[in-house]
């Protein structure tokens, strides 16, 4: 998988820009502000997940533009394809080789991409919130299908909620809560199941590379902390459909006072152990930045065996965050992957072979080699 071609008009502070990628490792430096992170947040958003900096769509709209349009060709699947992405005010369109697609969502699983940016050093550390988005992104990419359920999902949480609040004052509304607590348990068991099996061929993949850069010193697991209780790897999707839903009839009393749903996959964790001890409490920020790199790799691997060909990996600022032993490990693990790197200093990075580099200044990128 790779990109051939990238167009950008309007996108937030770059000027108009063509970018043509080489097919292994690309630099792009340049002090910081100057655009570097929007053009890799630019491809990513072909890969049909929201902004990994938390950005609204209308942020993408550039200042005193009216529109942002971005077109990409790539070559997956054993062919070359297009995409378009336009951005207005009253809304958006998508195009993937001609065709128009209902959301963007919709572009899941044709450009795949692994993105590595300083908030992730902190995954560990930070709340499940965030340890729940690496699961549905990689999941998203992977399986298609599961990103409409997950927003199906989410729809449903919306409405119980409402229904929540008003059977706490409407005794007739218990009737049509345990329709709603059916399509719950329906799409929630779906994606706890999905998820406890992600995260153990995860794990699984994440212990080789951690024990590659602590060279063989420590051992790395992680496994699936589900709010409902304890979920299995190998039960299978009415099994576990069945444990939240005996978890979601004995919190219901509690979600009518509370206003809000307290059991489900929207309350699940990933808990991450180096030894027997949790990384998130015992761990130094050396071992979690080694853990949340082991997890990325093991998101490549799994990326790549599901395609059949190696995700884009954009790596936005990460290796100046990185000390030299894991920068090295890290650029050795990628190779045949395209690679994006920003950096405010190539040199740093002790790149060979086939790279081209890049630089930025002012939104306007130019060809540095």
């Amino acid at each position: 998988m790779k990109i051939i071609k990238l167009e950008t008009q309007g996108f937030r502070n770059l000027a108009d820009t063509r970018f043509l990628p080489g097919d292994e490792v690309n630099v792009i430096w340049g002090e910081n502000a100057q655009g570097k992170t929007n053009l890799l947040e630019s491809i990513w958003i072909f890969s049909g997940a929201k902004s990994f900096r938390g950005s609204k769509e209308s942020d993408y709209i550039g200042f005193d533009k009216e529109i942002t349009r971005l077109d990409l060709t790539f070559h997956a699947g054993g062919r070359e394809q297009t995409a378009q992405l336009v951005f207005a005010q009253d809304g958006r369109k998508v195009l993937l080789n001609g065709i128009k697609q209902e959301r963007l969502s919709s572009l899941s699983g044709s450009l795949r991409a692994v993105v590595f940016s300083p908030d992730h050093l902190e995954l560990v550390k930070q709340g499940p919130k965030e340890r729940r988005r690496l699961l549905d992104v990689s999941l998203c990419q992977a399986y298609p299908k599961y990103g409409k359920i997950l927003e199906s999902y989410e729809k449903i949480l919306k409405q119980r909620a409402v229904l929540l609040k008003d059977a706490a004052a409407h005794s007739q509304v218990f009737d049509l809560l345990e329709v709603w607590d059916e399509s719950l348990i329906e799409y929630g068991g779906y994606i706890s199941w999905m998820r406890a099996k992600y995260i153990a061929r995860l794990a699984g993949y994440a212990s080789e590379a951690y024990m590659g850069i602590t060279g063989g010193r420590e051992m790395f697991s992680a496994r699936y902390d589900a709010s409902c209780g304890k979920i299995e790897p190998a039960w299978g999707r009415k099994e576990v459909g069945e444990i939240l839903r005996a978890a979601v009839r004995r919190n219901r009393l509690e979600d009518i006072r509370q206003g809000r749903t307290g059991i489900g996959p929207h309350r699940d964790d990933i808990e991450i152990l180096i030894g027997d001890k949790s990384a998130r409490a015992f761990g130094s920020q050396g071992q979690q930045r080694s853990c949340v790199l082991a997890l990325k790799l093991a998101e490549c691997r799994l990326l790549e065996e599901g395609a059949g060909e190696p995700p884009i990996v954009l790596l936005d600022d990460v290796m100046s965050e990185l000390d030299a032993g894991r920068r090295r490990y890290l650029l050795t693990q990628l190779t045949g992957k395209q690679v994006i790197i920003t950096c405010c200093d190539p040199d740093t990075l002790a790149v060979t072979g086939n790279s081209r580099v890049f630089y930025m200044k002012r939104g306007e990128l130019a060809m540095d080699n």
